[in-house]
């Protein structure tokens, strides 16, 4: 039987990537010399160091610029509140959402559900299988998906005939 399956993960390596880019651009460019301007990569997500909450929001623009280049969704982006840091320095946590949480696991069954495709969507873990009889319809559902916008950026993985 067709099945494919909802996923929501991101590629580590680019958000590395993006990150190291935001270091070096925040090092070099002229409106941020002697803020203290800093981001790095932490178990917990990112975060943004900075002497006032207005070079916070900046870096962190900087940082989503360097993100949508290197084709990492900022829907997987969850910019916490700025909150002072000791001194009169600044920080912000970015968690990185990965996995599909089982709340949105089930709006995305009920909705899948409620479109009356042929298919059938099970939760497996933090991942969505959804199977049908015909390919053709397991298509027609990965379109609905792409059309409807549920706060993640899914991709669809595992597509078996």
């Amino acid at each position: 039987m067709p099945s494919f399956d909802v996923v929501c993960k991101l590629d580590r390596q680019e958000v590395v990537n993006a990150i190291d880019q935001t270091s070096r651009e925040l090092s070099q460019r002229f409106d941020f010399k002697g803020t203290g301007s800093t981001v790095e990569l932490t178990d917990d997500g990112i975060v943004l160091r900075s002497s006032s909450e207005g070079r916070i929001d900046g870096a962190r623009d900087v940082l989503e610029q360097k993100m949508i280049k290197r084709k990492v969704s900022l829907k997987s982006l969850d910019p916490q509140k700025i909150q002072p840091a000791g001194g009169s320095t600044y920080r912000q946590l970015i968690k990185l959402r990965e996995g599909i949480e089982t709340d949105k696991a089930k709006e995305i069954v009920k909705s899948i559900k409620d479109s009356k495709l042929k298919v059938q969507a099970a939760i497996q873990g933090d991942s969505l299988r959804v199977t049908g009889k015909k390919k053709d319809d397991l298509q027609e559902c990965i379109a609905f998906l792409r059309g409807e916008d549920f706060g993640l950026p899914l991709s669809y993985t595992n597509f078996r005939d």
